[in-house]
């Protein structure tokens, strides 16, 4: 039952880890427009993702552009694209392969210890897909701090943290923990062999076959009474005697019954009148 809640609460953290991950895919809030010095006009604001820049002004309106061309892309933008795309893989690879290795599914069911393997091999996708999408989203903020502090840089063109990194960062860190449970799970019902009996475990001691086994069960023993061993003679003598005595007794009590019955006088009634 542990290990089956181990891989319940592992499978749900991987499911939201890959939401996440999503989301913070497709928004355009990974970088935004720092509002220091000069710049602290906030009627326009820009943003800035892994598919288009937007642009959001004072009065509502929100525009979005996506990039041209990926080749004219910077390398360390290919790099996070293909990364948390990779990622997003991977974890619907995990979804697909958890829900067959779990206890709680019928897929699988006569498999033995492969299915507890295919949940192990879903927790090592989760793990994978948390690293990939740990990389880019600790790569963009390291590069929008460094940026943020570079003196030689004017205010207009510094960045801050959007939300998109904060996301990504909690569903990878979310990923992995839930690929850590379901790794654990699989190696603790590989421990404890899962459906199996152990030889000479209960109901069975040790030492005994096991029906359906190699060997015969060799329990029933006949029991022998002590006393009975040690005085077989007498007994028998002392039972003769007990038989002989009972018929005896049993003769005397039928020779009182017919005495005790007398014929009643003639003419006389045992009523008492004549």
């Amino acid at each position: 039952m542990a290990s089956a809640a181990l891989e319940l609460m592992g499978f749900f953290l991987g499911l939201l880890g890959m939401l996440g991950t999503l989301v913070a895919t497709v928004l355009p809030y990974w970088q935004i427009s720092a509002h220091i010095g000069s710049n602290i006009v906030t009627a326009v604001a820009n943003m800035r993702g892994l598919w288009m820049e937007c642009v959001y002004q004072s009065t509502g309106a929100f525009q979005c552009e996506t990039y041209n061309s990926m080749l004219a892309l910077s390398p360390d933008l290919q790099a996070s694209r293909a990364l948390m795309v990779i990622s997003i893989v991977l974890s619907v690879l995990a979804i697909a392969i958890a829900a067959l290795g779990m206890q709680c599914t019928l897929c699988l069911e006569g498999a033995g210890a492969a299915k507890s393997r295919v949940a192990g091999a879903s927790g090592g996708l989760f793990l994978a897909a948390g690293f990939l999408s740990l990389i880019p989203v600790s790569w963009t903020t390291h590069e929008v701090v460094q940026t943020f502090y570079r003196p030689d840089l004017p205010s207009s063109m510094k960045f801050e943290l959007g939300e998109c990194l904060y996301v990504g960062l909690a569903s990878s860190l979310v990923t992995m923990l839930g690929g850590g449970m379901l790794s654990a799970s699989c190696c603790e019902e590989q421990d404890g062999g899962r459906g199996r009996r152990r030889a000479g475990g209960y109901p069975y001691p040790a030492g005994v076959g096991v029906p359906g086994g190699a060997g015969p069960r060799t329990t029933s023993q006949t029991y022998h009474n002590p006393s009975m061993q040690a005085g077989g003679a007498n007994a028998a003598s002392r039972g003769q005697a007990m038989v002989r005595s009972t018929s005896h007794s049993s003769q005397s009590t039928a020779h009182g019954v017919q005495g005790a019955k007398k014929p009643a006088a003639a003419g006389y009634d045992i009523t008492g009148y004549v």
